[in-house]
């Protein structure tokens, strides 16, 4: 979906690849071969589901497993019973936020209980566009009408500059050259357990790890605005 996911993957798991790890995926495609790790091309078309894959890794007793993306109630359970008997399994979800991937799984079928049990870390990201520096000019924030959207404090816009690339032949007139990352990270601690068990809506989960320091994709976003790297535009897309 353009988000970088697969990259965050692959990155995960050249950082897990050791002589002494067993590492297996599933994925659809393989879109990069790593030396030392077991990687499946899963194929609908003769029975090599997500989860028909998932089910002969654990024959093998691997200690991480990667699957490319949960897409069914089947491919949900074995994930999370394989997260359950000790490997570290990564795969993908297609939310809005961070906070969505946990109400996304009980929509699926899986039990709150085991949500709260398996699930240690969910990473949402976003790639936005860069402004080219070589044709970069500052904006107009009175005159900017997208500004509204942002929902600022008048406080909070106080000293804000915006840019843009007006468009030049290095950036093939487009205003932008280069992407960076948004990531939104969120820790399942003890208290997010337990707004997972009581079903807690994605918004109060957010709050609260918002107040236990996460940085959510907006506020990452605004970030990248405020320091003239991106426009309002990359930012109201990627985040609202």
């Amino acid at each position: 979906t353009g988000s970088g996911k697969t990259t965050t993957l692959y990155s995960a798991l050249s950082s897990l690849n050791q002589p002494d790890v067993n590492i297996m995926t599933a994925e659809d495609p393989v879109e990069y071969n790593i030396e030392g790790i077991n990687q499946i091309n899963v194929n609908q078309s003769i029975g090599l589901t997500f989860a028909a894959a998932l089910r002969s890794f654990l024959r093998q007793d691997p200690d991480v497993i990667m699957v490319g993306e949960i897409r069914d109630l089947e491919t949900a359970e074995i994930a999370v019973k394989a997260a359950l008997t000790g490997h570290l399994v990564l795969s993908t979800l297609h939310t809005n936020d961070s906070a969505s991937t946990l109400t996304r799984l009980t929509d699926m079928g899986i039990d709150p209980f085991l949500t709260a049990s398996a699930v240690r870390l969910i990473v949402a990201q976003r790639l936005i566009r860069l402004i080219c520096k070589d044709c970069k000019e500052p904006v107009d924030l009175e005159k900017n009408e997208l500004v509204q959207f942002l929902k600022l404090k008048p406080n909070e816009l106080e000293g804000f500059k915006m840019f843009r690339g007006k468009g030049c032949p290095l950036c093939n007139n487009s205003g932008y050259r280069g992407r960076c990352g948004l990531y939104e990270v969120l820790p399942i601690t003890p208290v997010i357990q337990e707004m997972i068990l009581s079903k807690a809506p994605p918004f109060a989960i957010q709050k609260q790890a918002a107040a236990d320091g996460m940085q959510t994709l907006r506020a990452i976003a605004l970030e990248k605005l405020r320091a003239g790297l991106t426009t309002i535009e990359e930012v109201l897309g990627a985040t609202s």
